[in-house]
């Protein structure tokens, strides 16, 4: 009996640091990845990166969408995803100048913090669940999401 119950306490626990790892995964990602997914009615254009410091990189605006305003300049995350000189398609965040990057590699980029949390899912449900088929479909994911977002951007 007591080993059931223990069995059962470990079960439930590791079930629940495991859900919440992949709340939290997704919560990360969502605060970027809404801009780029769910773009109707967002102001889109492109972004030449002039200038990165302290963290952020920008330039001017120029829209793509109708009803969106040029602007001198917006600000993207510094990131290895940005580069001085290129020109980026973006989307605006709404009531300012922040931006994200959209398309397939801003989309995928936008994920990045899901896959790292599958990846760390993975060694709890491996560790703590013992559910090796899980861990494993849950790692490959996690892999295949960091990889795919690697190439393309």
């Amino acid at each position: 009996m007591p080993s059931a119950v223990l069995s059962f306490g470990r079960v439930a626990a590791m079930g629940t640091v495991t859900v919440l790892i992949l709340i939290a995964g997704v919560w990360a990602s969502w605060g970027s990845a809404q801009h780029v997914m769910l773009t109707k009615g967002r102001e889109r254009g492109a972004v030449e990166v002039t200038r990165c410091d302290a963290g952020t990189c920008g330039g001017p605006y120029t829209p793509v969408s109708a009803g969106s305003q040029p602007r001198g300049r917006v600000v993207l995350e510094d990131s290895v995803a940005v580069a001085e000189g290129e020109t980026y398609a973006v989307v605006l965040k709404p009531g300012g100048t922040q931006a994200v990057r959209s398309g397939p590699g801003g989309v995928l980029y936008a994920w990045v913090p899901l896959g790292g949390a599958l990846l760390l899912a993975s060694v709890v449900v491996a560790g703590g669940l013992r559910r090796t088929r899980a861990a494993w479909l849950l790692a490959g994911s996690g892999v295949a999401l960091l990889t795919a977002a690697f190439v393309v951007v």
